[in-house]
């Protein structure tokens, strides 16, 4: 399966960036997962949990207050107000 490039950032610095097979996040509109190949999305993120799968099978996961999450050409990226790794 093709990879995801992943990042997530807060206001003041890097959380966590990788390669992952899924992302899982809160949006204003309800839960949505990110595989490879997803049409582009920009979404407005809700207070909650990131669930990342990462290429290597394990698990990471943040909690992302107030932000955005962006998806382009396999790039996720969350930008968030708050975000810190749970």
């Amino acid at each position: 399966m093709a990879d995801l490039t992943v990042t997530v950032v807060s206001a003041d610095e890097q959380v966590w960036s990788g390669q992952a097979t899924m992302v899982v996040a809160k949006t204003k509109e309800g839960e949505i997962g990110i595989l490879a190949g997803h049409q582009p999305l920009l979404g407005v993120l809700s207070a909650g949990e990131v669930r990342i799968t990462a290429a290597d099978g394990g698990r990471v996961t943040a909690n992302a207050e107030d932000g955005f999450i962006s998806v382009e050409n396999d790039t996720v990226t969350i930008a968030a107000r708050a975000a810190a790794l749970a």
